[in-house]
């Protein structure tokens, strides 16, 4: 089988690789479709997502759907045929963050197509895969596999959202208008928000919110004027989300909202120490909170884009065969022509 291999930044590769061994609870998965998530782009652009690290080559995408082609014996929920979307993360079920219901923190978990634990995980960006039985969510329906594929950062959204609080009629605020944040964005108007305000540093992105649902769209480019006469006429807003991973981007979400609101780290900040008004914090008594990957959402997700209870379209912007993968990075590095790009398999 085919796979996209990467060996440091931007030296990535299409391999010839084995077909892995199947186990009696696995599924053998025919890739279809592999959204290029932000922390892929660091992968193949840096070598690294913040503080992990590629040490070796790694097989990136942790987005991806496509159908069964072959199961092991033990198997009962999915057959041969079948349509599903990809949970990328297995946990263990044992740990305590598990017990208290926290998945995502599980000490424990394989992620797909992270370099977060050595030997690292490969991921879904190649012919055929296999996953745990478990990890697969059927799909019903002619939903194209190319909008499967954002089950996995639907997810993300979905669970910064939970983290965010009760969001029905509150004002919400999103910084950085990539992929994640316009999907925080639909999960916050789904939510029940009354208001909603992204920021960004390019126009083309902003334009896109606009259309999906931001009442405001704020250029941050030159400063943040706009944003913060907007949160003064507002009087502040009630939870932000900080969805670009930049930490100018958090500061400016903390001058945003209100004495006692609530602030989700959402993106990647890069690694090491990260300046933050720490004081502002503490006298407000705002509440800063994380948000990593995602929780028991995944089966939501799904449920959410095979009823388009959530539409994603206006965010898929490009498509390309795994031929071109390379390209195809570097056309999702440019958000001024995209914001989610699929490569098709």
């Amino acid at each position: 089988m085919r796979s996209c291999v990467l060996h440091a930044a931007e030296d990535l590769r299409i391999e010839e690789r084995p077909l892995a061994g199947l186990g009696p609870n696995e599924v053998r998965l025919r890739v279809r479709a592999g959204g290029i998530c932000g922390s892929d782009l660091h992968y193949f652009f840096h070598g690294r997502v913040g503080d992990f690290v590629i040490r070796e080559p790694l097989v990136p995408g942790h987005e991806f759907a496509g159908e069964v082609a072959e199961t092991g014996p033990a198997v009962t929920r999915v057959k041969a045929g079948d349509r599903v979307c990809v949970n990328p993360s297995r946990t263990c079920g044992r740990c305590p963050r598990c017990r208290e219901g926290r998945p995502n923190l599980c000490e424990n978990v394989f992620f797909m197509g992270s370099a977060s634990k050595f030997p690292h995980m490969h991921g879904g960006f190649t012919e055929y895969v296999s996953v745990e039985e478990g990890q697969c969510f059927p799909v019903s329906g002619d939903l194209p596999f190319a909008e499967m594929a954002f089950a996995e950062p639907l997810s993300v959204a979905l669970h910064a959202a939970l983290r965010g609080g009760n969001l029905m009629g509150r004002k919400v605020l999103v910084t950085g208008a990539g992929p994640i944040g316009q999907l925080v964005l639909l999960a916050a108007k789904r939510g029940g928000a009354a208001h909603l305000a992204i920021t960004d540093m390019i126009d083309e992105p902003l334009a896109v919110a606009r259309r999906i649902g931001a009442d405001e769209a704020f250029n941050v480019a030159a400063g943040t004027g706009e944003l913060d006469e907007a949160a003064k006429r507002l009087g502040g807003y009630d939870v932000v989300f900080e969805a670009s991973g930049a930490s100018p981007a958090l500061n400016a979400g903390l001058m945003a909202v209100r004495a006692g609101g609530i602030v989700v780290q959402v993106g990647s900040l890069p690694g090491g120490q990260t300046p933050v008004m720490a004081n502002r914090i503490m006298a407000r008594e705002i509440d800063l909170r994380g948000a990593f990957r995602f929780g028991d959402v995944f089966g939501d997700a799904v449920t959410c884009l095979e009823k388009r209870q959530i539409d994603i379209r206006p965010i898929l912007t490009a498509k390309m065969p795994m031929e071109r993968a390379g390209e195809a990075f570097h056309a999702a590095r440019d958000r001024a022509r995209n914001l989610k790009v699929v490569i098709e398999f």
